[in-house]
């Protein structure tokens, strides 16, 4: 005896309103008693996180394990027997098959948000980890939002998986039941993206170059003005700036290139010219674990792009003050995202957020011959990253026509979730059959809400989809491919209390990004910078020349102008495929036979 699902799949991953059809083929080798069959549609969300047993004793070595589980979605549908051949007067009947292949047909459709509840299943919420037996407890912390995305690749912390599962009941009570499960590949419908075309959202450094010591020298009353006289009467060093700009709201897309502007302006009189020497874009990514008291959070990057040793000349030496460059966009215009890019979600014990940091470095000087110096700016800002599959006209006409004339009034806020305001009365349930008892299944279908009710009379979403391609899991500790890991690998993972210090999540930049952020003095390069690593090496040989005072980001949102003519752009540079950042750090270097400082 053997049960198979196979799956007719029009789409290499599934959304919201898609229908998901197939049948379930039963093969018996002899005659058998069979007691039903079900056909479940389920989506599972489950945390496990390990921290310390006595948080408040630091002595103390024991570490305690909490798990917690949350059926997001959770369909049952009969498909034998059928109506009209089950007898509500004997619902525990069995039913004899011959020998012989068996086919039947389903049919599903994805609501749009979840179902949240706690699956009391001992079978699903037992963990066995070595000599331990793990058990998930029950939580009260529920979020009723849109479906999340499948997530994958933190074996054994954290994983979003939907799958089609079908259960062969059969009434003998020393025999267990047939079972084959299908796993899906899930990606949601984005929110309605509301915001004004005309506004952007920036974030901005600034830097002052320094001067060289020069060694003064007594010129005489006919001796023609050198060139560090000239750049010290036209003000010296040059002074400038950097910005980030993104559409307001900041979002992007799934597969498709970060519609982003990378500005430097001029902002003090200089005869030298702005060289363009780095750029690095990254895309950032938080992933936020809950598994009750415990919570941690794993980061890891998408390198876009990273080229170096440019040296693309800014405009001109003789250029004004405030005069603005725009840097050529064919740089990352023709990159996409990852298709291994989730887009921003929340569920109740996963979460995701993202932000993009953008690394341009600069240097000063004329051509044929610049300055050593090299600074780079850290432009970093938060953003959203939206699945591209856009919802159907049909579903947002029929929420306007509902009474919410706004078009921000959507089926879904702009966090995600929809929207629970002027609501008509529930529509009645449809009557079905009962449903066949099982030990496993411990609560029923509960009633749709308005929003999946209303989705039942809409058809799926005919429009362009984009490629999502989570990790595998495997049995060690991995990251998403393309994604370079930001926690420590191989260990057990540790979790910290609610209590604990939420600002390690961020950097520093980050936390500077404040709205009217007073000018304050910084020194030094940021510590993750690749050029700032170099920097540390030169600075052993060259401190005088790579002291520098930058102020603190900005981050606001402006109503953006198209840009000027008089604004030269940078032409391209090529790039060289699979480009990383190189690291320059000094190794580590063994103490020399017979010093004094070797220790015996």
């Amino acid at each position: 005896m053997s049960v198979i699902i196979h799956l007719d799949r029009p789409h290499k991953h599934f959304t919201n309103l898609d229908f998901l059809t197939g049948k379930v083929v039963l093969q018996l080798h002899s005659e058998a008693a069979i007691g039903g069959i079900q056909v479940k549609l389920e989506g599972e969300s489950r945390t496990r996180l390990a921290g310390p047993r006595y948080p408040h004793n630091e002595q103390s070595d024991k570490k305690r394990t909490e798990i917690e589980v949350h059926k997001i979605l959770y369909k049952v549908e009969t498909v034998f027997p059928t109506a009209a051949v089950f007898n509500a007067e004997t619902p525990d009947r069995a039913y004899t098959f011959a020998r012989g292949t068996y086919e039947y047909p389903f049919k599903f459709k994805f609501p749009f948000n979840n179902s949240c509840s706690i699956h009391n299943s001992m079978l699903t919420n037992l963990n066995i980890t070595g000599l331990r037996v793990e058990m998930a407890k029950d939580t009260a912390r529920h979020v009723k939002k849109t479906l999340p995305p499948s997530l994958s690749g933190f074996p054994g912390m954290a994983d979003i998986k939907y799958y089609v599962k079908a259960t062969v009941i059969r009434p003998q009570f020393y025999k267990e039941n047939l079972r084959a499960i299908t796993n899906l590949n899930f990606l949601p419908i984005e929110p309605p993206r509301t915001g004004k075309p005309n506004e952007e959202t920036y974030a901005r450094r600034q830097h002052q170059f320094t001067d060289a010591p020069n060694v003064s020298k007594k010129r005489s009353l006919f001796q023609k003005m050198s060139s560090s006289s000239l750049r010290d009467a036209a003000g010296g060093s040059p002074r400038v700036s950097a910005d980030l700009r993104l559409p307001n709201p900041s979002i992007l897309t799934c597969n498709e290139p970060i519609p982003m502007r990378v500005l430097v302006k001029k902002l003090s009189e200089s005869y030298e010219t702005i060289f363009l020497q780095m750029i690095q874009v990254e895309l950032i990514s938080y992933t936020n674990i809950i598994a009750h008291d415990l919570r941690r959070t794993e980061s890891g990057t998408w390198v876009i792009l990273s080229q170096s040793n440019m040296a693309v000349p800014l405009g001109r030496g003789g250029d004004p003050a405030d005069t603005e460059w725009t840097i050529d966009a064919d740089l990352w215009s023709g990159i996409p995202l990852p298709s291994t890019v989730a887009p921003s979600f929340e569920t109740c014990n996963v979460s995701r957020t993202y932000e993009l940091e953008v690394r341009v470095g600069l240097t000063h000087g004329s051509v044929g011959n610049m300055k050593p110096q090299l600074i780079v700016l850290p432009l970093r800002m938060p953003v959203k990253v939206y699945s591209g599959i856009a919802p159907p006209k049909a579903l947002l006409d029929a929420m306007a026509t509902n009474g919410q004339a706004k078009p921000t009034a959507t089926p879904t806020s702009p966090t995600g979730s929809m929207d629970s305001s002027t609501r008509p009365p529930m529509p009645p349930r449809p009557a079905r059959p009962p449903v066949p008892a099982n030990p496993e299944d411990g609560y029923d279908d509960a009633p749709p809400s308005y929003e999946d009710a209303m989705a039942e009379t809409l058809s799926p979403v005919d429009g362009p989809r984009r490629e999502y391609n989570p990790p595998d899991a495997s049995s060690e500790r991995s990251v998403e491919p393309g994604a370079d890991p930001r926690s420590p690998v191989g260990k057990e993972p540790e979790a910290s209390t609610p209590y604990s210090n939420q600002e390690a999540m961020s950097s520093a930049e980050t936390l500077d990004m404040l709205p009217e952020s007073p000018p304050e003095s910084r020194s030094g390069s940021p510590p993750n910078s690749p050029v700032a690593r170099q920097q540390s090496v030169l600075k052993i040989h060259k401190a005088p020349l790579l002291l520098e005072e930058d102020s603190p980001p900005e981050y606001q949102t402006i109503a953006a102008s198209k840009p000027q003519a008089s604004h030269s752009q940078v032409n391209r540079v090529p790039s060289q495929p699979g480009a990383r950042p190189m690291n320059l750090g000094v190794p580590s270097r063994k103490p020399v036979p017979g010093s004094p400082s070797r220790q015996t």
